[in-house]
């Protein structure tokens, strides 16, 4: 009789078939995780998408600003106002708007002059021009008073038992005084006590009073994971503050000692890049075109805005009120990206081109061309990004400190407001030498491994043994990569050198520093000076945090 049944396949069929799955599911993989980083990448230049929040009962509306003055019902100890404008769900609003601060300053001033508010009874209300999310502003009459400190206490946050957070606000100099309470924490009930001190730091009064503070907009977590280093020593007093964590675009966290979040910014959209002061006032970027000046109570009393061009990285102080910025110009016909550097006269508010890089360099950037979507940078597939600069720096003598991370060098531009002209270059001589401009690469003092597609090369101040003289710092991501090359140059790179973006054996070398963070393991740390790490930091993130830095923030939250 004979058999039936269903067919069996050979060993060697069945090798195929598992090779051809593996295959198709190794496809897939690699085309939905480029898809996730395009769309994470996209992120950083869009503009928020709302601005609405939870507010409480609605008091009045007031018709010459249209704004809405609503009361907090999670109160109890103390009357907590939210001032909102009434086009507050209109599309495209945005809080970093001249009227809109305008409308929002009226409204507080009004409210200032409705009563007369004292320490037992002020005018409380939360973030008045709508730049933070948890920031509580007040306003009371004080007479004798030179100085107003306050303590905060939270009960457990997370597995951490807080302790209490201390401050002196900077609080005006008059018998008004008038602050932003930075410190309490998102989300949790906080127990404060204010106190006035007269010159002497004698007490002449107080108050004690519980909040309800509202959760963080960005639903981040509010205390991070931590654990202490090899060192001893100390940490410094302030508060570090992100710069772009990729999956919370549109937002900067300010963490304690205790990695506990102490007030969350509000941006539209984009990343902070850095932080400046200009006397009282700060300076960051708060849209992907604009750069806003802050004051001590949250409001953005000047927006510089770089019609034409996204921002990119980074932004420093030049000569005489001016501001340099990396960018990115708009629709440039050859896709180029990441290669101009722009002048912003922060008394007129006007923006110039300031360098173009393309002239600088003609005959490398001929050699170059578009990355393409098997690139190690595959997420900018289409862009010409030649030179990707992502950090600047003015020197006194009309330079500018340039780090491109492309080419793995340091770029010395000189005269940049008469004649530019390339100073030099630190870097690996190899990439430079089949160019015209080999000769201006510096040559190695020495046996060390050279840097690779560095960061953050800063001119540091007051250090010049000599006229003429200074150093330089920088962060050294220590990873080779090129996208853009369109010759077969290939580097012969030191054993310690990376070539992967996310190489765990491979590090940094450093000598001293304070504040690191590393943007692809999430994790930010403060070090000693002999580089041993005192306190590490966890933090959420979709794919890269950009940076971490620290400041006490002396004359603008708090007092000198």
């Amino acid at each position: 009789m004979k058999k039936t049944g269903r067919k069996k396949y050979s060993k060697k069929v069945r090798a195929v078939i598992a090779v051809i799955v593996i295959a198709v599911i190794a496809v897939a993989a690699y085309f939905i995780y480029q898809a996730v980083v395009y769309t994470q990448m996209s992120e950083e230049t869009a503009p928020r998408k709302s601005w609405v929040t939870d507010t409480g009962t609605l008091l009045r509306e007031d018709e010459d600003s249209s704004v809405k003055i609503y009361r907090d019902d999670r109160q109890e100890d103390m009357e907590i106002y939210q001032i909102v404008p009434s086009d507050v769900e209109n599309e495209n609003f945005t809080y970093y708007d001249p009227d809109v601060q305008q409308r929002l300053d009226d409204t507080l001033q009004a409210l200032k002059s409705e009563a007369d508010y004292s320490l037992e009874e002020p005018l409380a209300v939360w973030n008045p021009y709508g730049t933070g999310s948890n920031g509580l502003y007040l306003y009371f009459d004080a007479q004798n008073a030179a100085q107003v400190t306050y303590q905060i206490h939270t009960e457990a946050a997370g597995d951490i038992d807080a302790t209490d957070y201390e401050a002196a606000a900077n609080a005006g100099t008059s018998d008004e005084k008038e602050f932003l309470m930075i410190g309490l924490v998102p989300g949790m009930e906080n127990q404060v006590m204010i106190r006035l001190l007269d010159k002497s730091g004698k007490e002449l009064e107080s108050r004690s009073f519980t909040v309800t503070v509202p959760k963080p907009v960005s639903g981040y977590d509010v205390v991070l994971k931590s654990e202490a280093g090899e060192s001893a020593e100390p940490l410094t007093d302030g508060l570090y503050y992100t710069l772009g964590t990729q999956g919370y675009y549109g937002y900067m966290f300010f963490f304690d000692n205790e990695g506990i979040m102490r007030y969350e910014m509000l941006l539209d959209g984009y990343k902070g890049d850095r932080i400046l002061f200009d006397g009282e006032e700060m300076l960051c970027c708060v849209a992907s075109d604009q750069i806003g000046r802050i004051n001590r109570l949250g409001r953005a009393v000047d927006l510089y805005t770089l019609e034409g061009y996204t921002m990119h990285h980074d932004f420093n102080m030049a000569q005489d009120g001016h501001l340099v910025v990396l960018a990115t110009k708009n629709n440039t016909f050859d896709g180029r990206v990441m290669d101009f550097v722009l002048e912003v006269d922060m008394e007129t508010g006007d923006v110039s081109e300031l360098l173009d890089l393309r002239n600088i360099f003609p005959d490398y950037y001929d050699k170059t061309e578009k990355v393409s979507d098997t690139d190690p940078f595959f997420w900018q597939a289409g862009t010409r990004d030649w030179i990707h600069l992502n950090t600047i720096d003015y020197t006194r003598d009309d330079g500018l400190i340039l780090s491109s991370r492309e080419t793995s060098t340091i770029i010395k531009i000189g005269n940049v407001h008469s004649q530019p002209e390339l100073t030099y270059l630190i870097g690996n001589r190899d990439f430079w030498e089949e160019t015209p401009y080999a000769d201006y690469v510096y040559e190695k003092d020495g046996d060390f491994t050279g840097q690779y597609g560095q960061h953050t090369v800063t001119v540091l101040p007051d250090a010049a043994p000599q006229e003429g003289q200074y150093y330089l710092m920088m962060f050294n991501n220590n990873y080779y990569a090129n996208s853009t090359r369109t010759d077969d140059y290939e580097p012969k790179l030191d054993e310690r050198v990376s070539e992967s973006l996310q190489d765990e054996e491979q590090h940094s070398y450093v000598d001293v520093y304070l504040v690191v963070n590393s943007g692809v393991s999430h994790v930010f740390g403060e070090y000693d000076a002999q580089g041993e790490r005192i306190r590490q930091y966890a933090y959420e993130c979709s794919f890269q945090g950009y940076r971490v830095m620290k400041d006490d923030f002396a004359g603008f939250w708090f007092a000198d």
